[in-house]
């Protein structure tokens, strides 16, 4: 029975993915008209379309369990839909987590001003290898989501045997050995894009800090814009890194602590998962110019279009 909480929380959370929706196609939008006509995409347009594409699929996915979660709950825990909607889930956000990780090394290794030999061979190879890293991040996210597709409808089963069959401790027994073997793969695959993007984020905001430093002492009284471009690239790092951070952790209570679907704390986690990834979105919009443009000229078409109707 879905209780009013879980109706409120999943209702927040459906907002939130469409309004990131709207967000990651307003991106693809302008990277794809910059790109046309571009037989080699440059390697930042192509993280950020993986990055995109992923969060416009997930939170596609997930608006739609959320739907099914309001109105069809007691058919999508009784069914094989449950095993479907986890795979799948589960691809789309380790994928998320992997394009967001190469997104953060991307910048770092761009920006970032080490003279360390390692930093400076990765500069200057990091656009062919862009297309691999890629690649591989599709196949280990998939790798990855095999054991929900042969495991999770067991658990499930586990989980919602009747009371005559088995007793309440047999039943969390059951569900904690089923669920090793998943637990394992799942912090495997969020730990290493997460310890990329922890390492990457924290390098490339201690170079821009040294150098923002450095401009400010060298800098007259007037208002320096490459100072001001140095600080808005460290707000946008240190909120993608935030919201990382966020998301990992949402991640790890509801693997450990094994919420029952619609509990309040597996409807929280749901409104935060749901929010992370379009406050990404919102703040990759916002520091680029390239993305903001776009719906700055939807809006002033729609302006002039409301306008100059005939009244």
């Amino acid at each position: 029975m879905v209780t009013s909480f879980a109706v409120l929380c999943l209702s927040i959370a459906i907002i939130e993915s469409l309004a990131g929706i709207l967000g990651n196609g307003i991106i693809l939008a302008a990277i794809s008209s910059s790109c046309t006509g571009n037989k080699i995409w440059p390697p930042y347009d192509m993280i950020v379309i993986s990055l995109t594409l992923s969060k416009f699929i997930l939170q596609s996915w997930n608006t739609l369990d959320f739907f099914m979660n309001i109105f069809y709950e007691p058919f999508i825990h009784t069914e094989n839909l449950l095993t479907v909607t986890k795979t799948i889930s589960t691809f789309l956000s380790y994928s998320s987590l992997w394009f967001g990780a190469w997104l953060s090394v991307f910048y770092c290794v761009k920006v970032a001003s080490f003279t360390q030999s390692f930093f400076i061979w990765l500069k200057l190879r990091i656009a062919r290898l862009v297309p691999w890293l890629l690649l591989t991040s599709w196949l280990f996210s998939f790798t990855a989501a095999i054991p929900f597709a042969w495991d999770v409808y067991s658990v499930h089963e586990n989980i919602t045997a009747p009371s005559s069959m088995t007793n309440s401790s047999a039943r969390r027994t059951t569900k904690k050995d089923s669920l090793g073997l998943i637990i394992l793969l799942s912090n495997a695959g969020i730990v290493m894009p997460l310890m990329l993007s922890v390492v990457s984020s924290v390098l490339l905001i201690q170079s821009l800090l040294i150098h923002t430093r450095r401009m400010q002492s060298n800098a007259s009284g007037f208002r320096d814009p490459s100072l001001e471009a140095h600080r808005k690239v460290i707000k946008s790092v240190c909120s993608f890194l935030i919201l990382y951070i966020i998301y990992f952790i949402c991640v790890l209570i509801v693997v450990f602590n094994g919420f029952s679907p619609l509990s309040n704390g597996d409807s929280i986690s749901v409104v935060i998962m749901a929010a992370c990834p379009t406050a990404h979105t919102v703040v990759l919009i916002w520091s680029n110019p390239k993305f903001r443009e776009l719906p700055a000229r939807i809006w002033h078409h729609t302006k002039c279009h409301v306008g100059n109707a005939p009244k």
